[in-house]
């Protein structure tokens, strides 16, 4: 029987599919994620209390920096670009790789110039498909990859059931805000056995 693979360090790598290159983030692209770090939507919903604690400026700088390392903490962080010209799209993570065997939790978020264009969705697929490949083919093993977003956040739901995740049920709230706001939050997850076609 062959070893499952452990949580641990992860050998940074790029992607390229659905026309989109997912690579791993650069400090050079400060720039373009504090493009992210601008909009409120990003803000809201994925930055983090620590980016938010942050001065304005300084936002993009600290968001970067928790993720310019996080290959070799187990999270495989990748900036979404456009494959034809490389411009900065968004990023996509999936975060504790194996801390449960086989299973990872995705997160995303797209610049507001990108949106419209399923960018999340296309790079949701192309990261699944390489993460549920066995490691002998350079994938991470992968059988379960999860998400969650708010229930007041629809394009992140139609970005994940767009991209074969699931809706599998709700949890009650679970997503907070900075000031104390709670909102219930869906819960997606896609198998390696499941069939998606993007159309």
């Amino acid at each position: 029987m062959a070893s499952r693979p452990a949580f641990g360090a992860l050998t940074p790598l790029t992607l390229t599919a659905h026309g989109l290159t997912l690579r791993p983030l650069v400090a050079s692209d400060e720039a373009a994620v504090a493009c992210g770090m601008a909009d409120p939507g990003v803000l809201r919903w994925a930055a983090g209390n620590a980016v938010l604690a942050a001065p304005p400026p300084d936002r993009a700088r600290t968001w970067l920096s928790a993720r310019l390392d996080a290959w070799a903490a187990g999270t495989a962080a990748f900036a979404v670009t456009d494959a034809s010209d490389g411009g900065f799209l968004g990023y996509l993570g999936f975060r504790d790789v194996h801390r449960v065997p086989e299973q990872a939790v995705a997160g995303y978020w797209v610049v507001p110039a990108a949106r419209g264009r399923s960018v999340a969705a296309r790079a949701l697929d192309a990261a699944a498909v390489w993460a549920f490949a066995p490691a002998d083919k350079g994938g991470l093993g992968l059988h379960r990859i999860g998400l969650d977003h708010a229930v007041i956040n629809p394009a992140s739901c139609r970005a994940a059931e767009r991209a074969g995740f699931r809706l599998e049920g709700t949890m009650r709230e679970s997503f907070v805000q900075p000031d104390g706001t709670r909102h219930d939050s869906h819960l997606h997850a896609r198998l390696a056995t499941d069939l998606v076609d993007l159309g």
